[in-house]
């Protein structure tokens, strides 16, 4: 009987010690993939209603075992859980399909007279960068490209180069990212800009460039904010939206200061002093609305003092030619996180999530992402 006793030990003791193994050896064999977005929520199933566990955050590598309705899973704290890839780059195998460098995002805008050519060669200059399906950062991200690397002209279109690929295909660079192929003596001066350069350029480029955005994600720990349908908090709704928001900010140039990055509180207060800690030139707040009456439908944008319309006006614009849902326009309120702050500022409500059509909506990757372009471009027809 001892010896039996012994034996089921041993056999406990091994597989104890094999659990901690056989999760690397299965992602051995998964595809890698860096983390794009600022914040990526880790969910313990392949649901945006599934608990959160934990966060990735941007430039975190991601090895996957498994797929599904575009969720991948993968291994956080030595336990099986779920991340949404559209979140997510693929890295592949080979260093040159690697997720450029964060700071990448920052320089795609053109340093004073970039010189374009329709035809020849171009060389990049700066340590890594995007290959677009078109002439411009609102083109989707199809391949990449590095320091060194050449490539034919086909076409030219303002500040930006088509380009053959070797795979036989075509992609679009930013000529301010590259060199002539013909000299090697113009490679310092179309790297990527100063901050004197990138602010000169700002308002011709049609980018944020030298402009400093606040992010507001609003509600978080001990606070979930509204609780909609399906008992959905709007802190996880809006950590979400914040991370497709603060994405396109940064790739059309912009310094994003986000005020929380995670599931925890932040006091109003707290909010504010970060903002006003900054040089500031616009502050939003977002969150998704609640209301007793299940047909409430739509986006609302709103301020606090006549300072804050012009910046309101011009994202309500935005949103109501972009986003799915109805705009119920710009209103005037006195919330407290808008008094306390220096800049511009607005609070927006991005749809109801008491509302069962709204909240199906707005949890969708497709919506998230039409509201951060609809105020990418409202912050560039605002400020320049």
């Amino acid at each position: 009987m001892e010896k039996k006793t012994k034996k089921i030990y041993l056999l406990a003791a091994i597989l104890f010690i094999l659990s901690f193994f056989l999760p690397n050896a299965s992602l051995a064999n998964g595809d890698s993939y860096e983390v794009s977005s600022a914040v990526l929520n880790i969910r313990s199933e392949p649901s945006n209603d599934a608990s959160l566990v934990g966060q990735f955050t941007k430039g975190d590598k991601v090895n996957a075992f498994d797929e599904q309705h575009g969720w991948v899973q993968t291994y956080y704290g030595g336990e099986p859980v779920w991340v949404a890839k559209h979140h997510l780059i693929s890295t592949g195998d080979s260093s040159q399909e690697a997720a450029p460098a964060a700071e990448e995002t920052v320089n795609e805008e053109p340093a004073a007279e970039p010189a374009v050519n329709s035809s020849g060669s171009v060389t990049v200059s700066a340590d890594s960068i995007y290959v677009r399906s078109g002439p411009s950062t609102s083109d989707t991200i199809i391949s990449y490209a590095y320091q060194g690397d050449s490539f034919d002209v086909n076409a030219a279109s303002g500040d930006w180069i088509e380009i053959s690929l070797g795979n036989g295909e075509t992609g679009w660079i930013a000529s301010w990212l590259t060199t002539d192929g013909s000299s090697n003596e113009e490679a310092t001066e179309n790297t990527a800009p100063t901050v004197e350069a990138a602010q000169t350029q700002s308002s011709s480029s049609g980018s944020l460039s030298g402009h400093t955005i606040v992010i507001d994600p609003g509600h978080g720990g001990k606070d979930p904010g509204a609780i909609g349908l399906n008992n959905i908090y709007e802190k996880d709704v809006v950590t979400s939206t914040a991370d497709y928001v603060v994405q396109q900010l940064e790739e059309a140039g912009a310094n994003v200061i986000v005020t929380r990055n995670g599931d925890y509180f932040v006091s109003l207060d707290e909010r504010a002093r970060i903002s006003n800690s900054y040089n500031t030139d616009a502050f939003i707040s977002l969150h998704y609305d609640s209301f007793s009456a299940v047909p409430v439908s739509g986006v609302t944008t709103y301020y606090n003092s006549d300072s804050d319309t012009a910046l309101a006006s011009s994202l309500n614009s935005t949103l109501s030619s972009t986003v799915s849902l109805p705009s119920r326009g710009t209103q005037q309120a006195g919330y407290k996180v808008l008094e306390n702050t220096n800049a511009p500022s607005v609070l927006i409500e991005l749809g109801y999530i008491t509302n069962p059509h709204d909240l199906t909506v707005v949890q969708t990757g497709d919506y998230q992402s039409s509201v951060a372009r609809a105020i990418t471009n409202g912050l560039i027809n605002h400020l320049n």
